[in-house]
Formats: C-alpha cells, structure tokens, sequence
C-alpha cells in the first residue's frame, strides 16, 4: 500500500470466515518481490494495526466476544482492515535457475518493492540461509520509529527457534550486538535481557 528506501506497508487479506484477517507477529520475516529487477526483497514486521476501513469512523468497544459479534454484528468484520509495516533488512538478486535464489545482500536494495506487489511471509529455510551472516542486525538497530531493542530480540528469538536452538549461532549474533553496541551497554543489555534460549 505504501513503499519506500527502508520499509513497506502492507495490508493483510480479508479472511473468508467471519474473523479479522490473520496479523503477522512482530518480529517475524516477510518478503515481497520487485518485479521490474526481480530481486527478492527481506523485510522484519515491526508495527501492525487493526483500525476501520475508512477514517472518518472510528472504530468503538461494543462488550461483546468475537462469537456475539459474529452472530449480532457480522458487518463489523468487513469494516475493518489489518496492516503491517516492515522494515527492510536486505535483498536476493533473482536467478537463471527456475524456484531458487540468486546471492543474498544484507544491506537496502536498489529499490524497493513497487507499491500493490504481493507480500508473503518467508518460509523458514530462506531466513535460515539469510542469517547466516548478520549484518542485518545494523539494519535493525538503526529503524526510526520502531522499538528496536525489542525487534532485535523478538527477531533473534524467532531465528534462533528456526535454527532448532543452534546455540553457536545464538553466540556468534550476541557478539555482533556486543560490538555493534559496544559503546550502549544498557541497550546491549536490554536487548540480550529479552533472549530466553
């Protein structure tokens, strides 16, 4: 819905069933395609909201649990929308070969994903072979407007559980932070303080 250099906005869709469309977790790892150079646009969720369709109404608490709405006030559901923002951590340029992924960059592409392109959530082993490396975590530790700390830890949790609780991956990603935040104790604190291995 909205695209930029750093982050995207995207809208979830409208489930079939009487329920609000399914919000992506925070911290978890979305990815997007730019169609015009093909490459394979990473990005990490950091802010998510569920609020009326159009901005005139607000939306107002009715004391009632979802299956009483769903009997009593079904249109409710359709008035509302769900979206996402995600930061961008980094690209995979496309390749020759049919269904795979050309080199990684964990750095901003060239440009980001064009605004309507379709978001997915990644599948697991791409995020494993993203962070092998993790220059990424610069990235998430320079976002405005996003509890980074959190992010970070939220997205180190999330990778780690995928990586089956490698546990010398979890040690070398406390080192990066360690000397990414060499001179912020407290925020490197802080950030390790929300890691439960």
């Amino acid at each position: 819905m909205e695209t930029a250099t750093t982050e995207f906005l995207a809208q979830c869709l409208e489930p079939e069933d009487l329920t609000f469309p399914s919000m992506p977790p925070f911290g978890s790892w979305v990815c997007a395609v730019d169609e015009e150079s093909g490459n394979q646009v990473y990005a990490v969720v950091y802010h998510a909201t569920t609020m009326p369709v159009d901005s005139v109404h607000r939306a107002v608490a009715m004391g009632m649990s979802l299956q009483d709405l769903r009997e009593e006030q079904p249109q409710i559901f359709a008035m509302l929308k769900t979206e996402f923002k995600a930061a961008i951590v980094g690209f995979a340029q496309s390749s020759p070969v049919p269904n795979t992924n050309g080199r990684v960059y964990q750095y901003l592409p060239p440009r980001p994903p064009q605004i309507h392109q379709a978001v997915h959530r990644c599948e697991s082993e791409v995020i494993v072979r993203f962070t092998e490396e993790l220059e990424f975590l610069r990235t998430l530790l320079s976002i405005n407007g996003a509890p980074v700390e959190s992010l970070t830890a939220a997205v180190i949790r999330d990778i780690y559980q995928l990586r089956k609780a490698d546990r010398d991956w979890l040690i070398k990603a406390g080192r990066n932070l360690s000397i990414l935040l060499k001179d912020d104790y407290d925020r490197l604190r802080f950030i390790l303080s929300q890691i439960h291995p």
